[in-house]
């Protein structure tokens, strides 16, 4: 069976769809189990359940980001295999919207009000980039996948000792995004230059404080 060919006004139409389903509604179930599913919550106290919770709320925040930059691709791709590959990334990083999302409501918090910022930035970005040429947009997804990772080892040293079911779901969250990192670079991504990754260490910051409390 061949796979089914998308107009663009399909593709509209289904990126609009998922925006709203990142952005304006709860992540719902995610496609795999949560991995600390079958953890027991451990005691923490009121100051240590807020410090976990922001840091969650960052790593949410950061997958609303995943989401869009890859659907932005995706949206622009010219190579059909990239866009496949763009596709699936896209919901592995859904379900890491869903996990976090359900652990920061464990921990009695919200998610950032500030979500739709951050899927418009990421989605334009992607789309931007991608229009450059596929080896360009991989290149942003390489090193935003580099970033992300770093942050999220930052993360594992940052939560409680005790918050074990945070510190699963931040660690496989890694593990993938390592591999997707990889994957972008075996399709073909270009190295950015040093001062736009720098740029986007520096754009990074500044989403990750404000989400934290936002």
């Amino acid at each position: 069976m061949q796979p089914r060919l998308f107009s663009q006004l399909d593709k509209l139409l289904i990126g609009a769809n998922n925006a709203l389903r990142t952005v304006a509604a709860p992540a719902g179930r995610p496609s795999r189990a949560n991995p600390a599913e079958s953890m027991i919550d451990a005691e923490m106290d009121a100051k240590q359940k807020a410090h976990a919770a922001g840091l969650m709320r960052v790593n949410h925040a950061g997958e609303v980001a995943a989401q869009a930059l890859y659907q932005g691709h995706a949206s622009v791709a010219r190579d059909k295999n990239i866009e496949a590959q763009m596709k699936h990334a896209a919901d592995e990083e859904f379900d890491h919207l869903a996990w976090c999302e359900q652990r920061i409501h464990e921990l009695g918090y919200e998610t950032s009000r500030l979500s739709p910022i951050w899927y418009g930035g990421a989605f334009a970005i992607g789309a931007v980039s991608g229009a450059l040429g596929d080896k360009w947009g991989l290149g942003f997804i390489a090193e935003t996948e580099k970033q992300v990772c770093s942050h999220l080892d930052s993360h594992l040293h940052q939560l409680p000792e005790t918050d074990a079911k945070s510190r699963a779901i931040v660690t496989q969250m890694r593990d993938e995004e390592e591999e997707h990192r990889e994957s972008a670079i075996d399709a073909g991504a270009a190295e950015l230059p040093r001062p736009l990754a720098r740029l986007m260490r520096a754009t990074a910051k500044v989403m990750t404080k404000t989400a934290y409390w936002v």
